[in-house]
């Protein structure tokens, strides 16, 4: 059997209104096992707001609300769409900390950062928008930052990270740092802040605590476009035929 896990003060004292603490407190306690300052409690709910939601095309939207549209539970349709985060739907927040944590503790400049990622072979996490760009920058990632300028008291992984956008700006104005690339660093940024030693925090890395971040806020996402698809009761989904038709030669006869 497992000990028990002792709290000596008990989800009471953050849980009730008078306390004046928020969901920031109840994952810095029952994550962390510490009390966070207010500043990184705030910060870590402002991450969980912003990727609450990104609309219903993403794939973890499509397979929630598809497996709504079947009548599944909510539950069964949450988990068909949390089982699509990984490397390419919100890994990035995890390999934006690993890759320019590295860069920073092993003094790369942006242009040796470059090309180290090239000579791995892996487009740098983090950087690039399909949308968004110089022009037409993304609001949550100038929310965030913005945030932390004001309230973080230092920030020298996201100033490095900067320097590196600067670069890959300019040579493509779209290859900006994204949302999830600001939160991976930011969060390094707060568990340096924080007094965290650097293998901590690699371990915090290693073991997916930062995409645990994007799925505690996606789940809310996800649940909203479930709730939707009952309250519409939405019929049995299908996909449109001509987007899934491959144009495949006729088999060969042996």
């Amino acid at each position: 059997m497992f000990p028990p896990r002792r709290w000596e003060q008990g989800i009471s004292s953050v849980a009730t209104p008078a306390t004046g603490k928020g969901i920031g407190d109840v994952i810095s306690l029952l994550w962390f096992k510490k009390q966070y300052p207010k500043w990184a409690t705030e910060f870590i709910e402002t991450v969980i707001k912003t990727v609450a939601d990104h609309g219903p095309a993403v794939s973890g939207a499509h397979n929630a609300k598809v497996t709504a549209r079947a009548g599944k539970s909510v539950v069964e349709s949450l988990v068909t769409g949390l089982l699509t985060i990984g490397p390419r739907f919100g890994g990035a927040i995890d390999g934006a900390a690993e890759h320019f944590k590295y860069a920073d503790d092993n003094n790369l400049s942006p242009k040796e950062f470059l090309g180290h990622m090239k000579k791995q072979g892996i487009p740098i996490p983090g950087i690039g928008h399909r949308i968004k760009s110089l022009k037409n920058p993304d609001l949550r990632v100038t929310g965030l930052m913005d945030f932390a300028a004001e309230n973080f008291p230092a920030t020298p992984l996201l100033d490095y990270a900067r320097t590196v956008e600067a670069l890959t700006t300019s040579k493509k104005e779209n290859l900006i740092l994204n949302v999830d690339g600001t939160i991976g660093i930011l969060m390094v940024d707060m568990w340096r802040a924080l007094g965290y030693e650097e293998e901590e925090i690699n371990e915090f890395i290693a073991s997916g605590t930062l995409n645990a971040f994007f799925i505690v806020g996606r789940s809310i996402g996800f649940i909203g476009h479930v709730l939707d698809e009952k309250r519409l009761a939405m019929p049995m989904y299908r996909h449109p035929m001509d987007d899934v038709l491959y144009d495949v030669q006729e088999a060969e006869e042996i």
